[in-house]
This record gives structure tokens, sequence and C-alpha cells, in this order.
């Protein structure tokens, strides 16, 4: 399974010949090395509806029939958008898909989607998401404040690999998050979230700093991890 980081929250996995797009924020994010035209995924994961998340999901879907997985709310919104492959899910739900088990667990954050017109439109509970596949488990983590459950996320589900946000101001901040680390005891982590805009600018390295663990890693965008 590889597993690649491609600026903000985008992260690919690539597995049994199938690719999987984590919150595909493409188009306005400069921290990222992708182009729409040039991404094909099979499947597309959200943790949530703001713009930075759900990004060029639509187009994405629409134009490679991609499978798209999140909450109930956003699938339903989603299916009205042209997308025609759906598959929402809630907090604590699991389900077997044919490319890896996907397990949605909680997050402490917000959920909505804001239209051109400046309508706000509520897209169910945001998430995290436990990715197994290849008898390996990545946990996403979204968007998110900490929470002392994550130990219990850690303890019942053994992570692999683990991508955290440290961004602060609409997330947890590095010292929050080396705490999640901690709790959820995952062999790698890698910190998202950051420096993509002037409110969640941080340096991923004093990040890493702080890992009792020592088990941190920063991923320029591009780069990847195989498990």
């Amino acid at each position: 399974m590889k597993i690649s980081f491609h600026g903000h929250s985008v992260v690919m996995i690539n597995t049994k010949g199938t690719t999987v797009l984590f919150d595909p924020f493409i188009n306005g994010n400069g921290q990222t090395d992708l182009k729409v035209e040039d991404v094909h995924p099979d499947v597309i994961i959200l943790t949530h509806g703001h713009g930075d998340h759900l990004g060029d999901t639509v187009e994405l879907a629409r134009k490679h029939d991609a499978l798209v997985i999140g909450s109930a709310e956003m699938a339903h919104y989603l299916s009205t958008q042209g997308v025609k492959r759906t598959h929402g899910m809630n907090i604590g739900g699991a389900y077997e898909f044919e490319f890896g088990k996907v397990k949605l667990t909680t997050a402490f954050h917000s959920n909505s989607f804001i239209t051109n017109e400046g309508q706000i439109i509520y897209l169910g509970m945001p998430s995290g998401v436990l990715f197994t596949a290849e008898g390996k488990t990545v946990y996403h983590a979204g968007d998110t404040a900490l929470f002392s459950d994550m130990k219990l996320i850690g303890e019942r589900h053994p992570i692999d690999l683990a991508f955290l946000p440290i961004g602060d101001n609409f997330t947890m901040g590095p010292e929050d998050a080396a705490l999640a680390a901690e709790y959820l005891q995952a062999k790698q982590v890698v910190p998202i979230h950051y420096n993509t805009f002037p409110p969640i600018k941080q340096d991923p390295q004093k990040f890493l700093a702080l890992l009792k663990a020592g088990n941190g890693k920063v991923l320029e965008r591009g780069d990847f991890i195989e498990l």
C-alpha cells in the first residue's frame, strides 16, 4: 500500500489497484502538487464538507465515476450535484469494500458547505477515517480538536500511520496534536492541515520535536510512505 501526501489534508492511497483520494482540495490549494486534470480517483473519501476538504470532489467524481464516501448528509447532497455513486455512513459505522475497510470516527469540528449564493448547507457530523487494507490501518483525523477518546481509537484499532492536523485556529495545534499522537499510539505520525492559509501557519519540525515517541515524519507534497 502506497500512501502519499499532497498538501493541506489531501492524502492518496493506492491499494489493490484502486486509487483512494481523501479530501481532494486541489484548485485553490497553494500547497498541493496535484492538478485536477491529472488525478484519476476510483474512490473519494471525505472527512467533512468545508470547501478546503470537499474541494474538487464533484468534478472528479463526475469525470471518473468515482465512488464518494462520507456522511449520509454529504452523500445525499452530492447525489443532487450529479455525483452518481455515493456511500453514506455515520460516526462509529464501518463498511467492508472490495478495496478495503472504512470506519468513521468522531471528530470535533463543524460540517457545512457555503454555496455561491451564501446559503449554508448542513452536511452532518464531521469525522475522522480509519482505512484498513492489506493488513495495515491508516487514520486520517480530518479536522478536529483533541479529544480523550482518541485513546480508545488507538487501543481498539492498532494504527500504522496517522495523519493529524496541527494548524491550530480551526483544529488542534501542535501541542494538542502531539498529545493526540500519544493517545493514538500510531507507529508513524504525519502532520497535515498547516501553512495553507495565514491563520494556520506552523513549523512542522517543532511538532515533531514534541512527539515523545519520536515517530513523526514531515511529508512534503508528493512524498509517500509504503506500508
